[in-house]
């Protein structure tokens, strides 16, 4: 069932969870990584090329989306005409070049975010729509991968998101129960395929701002993931003298 969602920026505004959760998954670009923006830039640039013009409502529906996904809406956008293969091969190739020579930057309050979990024996997990290669490589890059115990990319599942089945497999790789799991994302897709997995879904929106109807699918829209870890440490306190499982109180 679904629940209001709470809107919080200040930490001190903040009540997520009164139930205990076993485990969290975390979508990759965008929730963990600060790639999103570089990724808009270079699609909004090879379109222009190929002799399209992007626009930010179609920018818009591909965050989040898979390979397929983002093929299907293209051509639907611009015509059969449009050169769907030289855009992926385009795009990939400059997102190579400049991960090459740029650090991978992470969102704010990522890092400290997982440490908590980790450092709190919580299983955490990655589901992303990117293929494998991508996602560890820069999960690596950003030094984040070796934290995860599972990372579940397009390769593995038939239905990506907004299919549940990332999620679902992302849960049973961590042996935990879907519906005693945390799933953050950043994008529509991702907030329906955790909901529809039966997790329990924080949204911290990063290029796309959540509608009513997506907001509905989740427990709590962070303005980012720092505000997950500064409601931990008490919770985590709780959850210790209990029977291991964490929950996520207010913390002021």
């Amino acid at each position: 069932m679904s629940c209001p969602a709470i809107h919080v920026g200040a930490p001190q505004a903040m009540s997520l969870l009164h139930e205990p959760f076993d485990a969290a998954v975390f979508d990759m670009d965008g929730t963990l990584l600060d790639t999103e923006s570089v990724f808009r830039a270079i699609v909004f640039e090879v379109v222009g090329e190929l002799g399209f013009e992007m626009t930010d409502h179609v920018h818009g529906r591909m965050v989040g989306s898979s390979h397929e996904a983002t093929e299907k809406l293209l051509i639907e956008a611009y015509g059969v005409s449009f050169p769907y293969a030289d855009f992926d091969r385009h795009c990939r190739d400059r997102m190579v070049n400049h991960t090459r020579d740029s650090a991978i930057p992470v969102k704010h309050g990522a890092r400290e975010l997982l440490g908590a979990l980790k450092a709190n024996h919580i299983p955490i997990a990655v589901a992303t729509s990117s293929r494998g290669p991508h996602a560890r490589s820069h999960l690596g890059a950003a030094g984040l991968l070796d934290l995860f115990d599972v990372v579940v990319t397009r390769d593995d599942v038939v239905r990506p998101k907004p299919h549940p089945e990332p999620y679902l497999l992302a849960a049973d790789r961590l042996g935990a129960d879907p519906t005693r799991c945390l799933a953050f994302e950043d994008s529509h897709a991702g907030v329906r395929a955790a909901h529809a997995a039966g997790m329990r879904t924080i949204m911290v929106p990063d290029l796309v701002a959540p509608t009513d109807e997506v907001a509905r699918l989740c427990i709590a829209v962070l303005e980012s993931l720092a505000h997950a870890h500064e409601g931990l440490p008490e919770s985590f306190a709780v959850a210790n003298a209990s029977d291991n499982h964490l929950h996520l109180k207010t913390t002021g």
